[in-house]
């Protein structure tokens, strides 16, 4: 017999499954956080560092901000990796139960 949707939602699986939810979109925005912030006070508090010549025509800064952006692309691909093989299958099986 198909369980009631109040059923699922008290569930141990459905509780596990909230709270792994949870915890990855809070680490990961913690590290985007992290990574953004860290590079606004670094730009308000260590100037000279980012202005310092990598090269004849790049500066750490320009390095810095460019990392910045890919690393937050990166936090994005791992949340849709983690998201389509895990946590979909996941949804998928408290779905059949209904």
């Amino acid at each position: 017999m198909a369980k009631s949707v109040h059923d699922i939602v008290n569930s141990p699986k459905f509780k596990s499954l909230v709270t792994t939810r949870w915890t990855v979109s809070f680490i990961l925005t913690f590290l985007l956080f992290v990574i953004y912030y860290g590079y606004i006070l670094l730009i308000a508090y260590n100037k000279e560092f980012l202005a310092e010549k990598v090269g004849v025509y790049t500066n750490y800064g320009i390095i810095l901000g460019v990392l910045v952006i890919v690393l937050s692309w990166i936090l994005t691909f791992i949340y849709v990796l983690w998201a389509n093989f895990s946590y979909d299958k996941k949804v998928e099986e408290l779905k059949k139960e209904l």
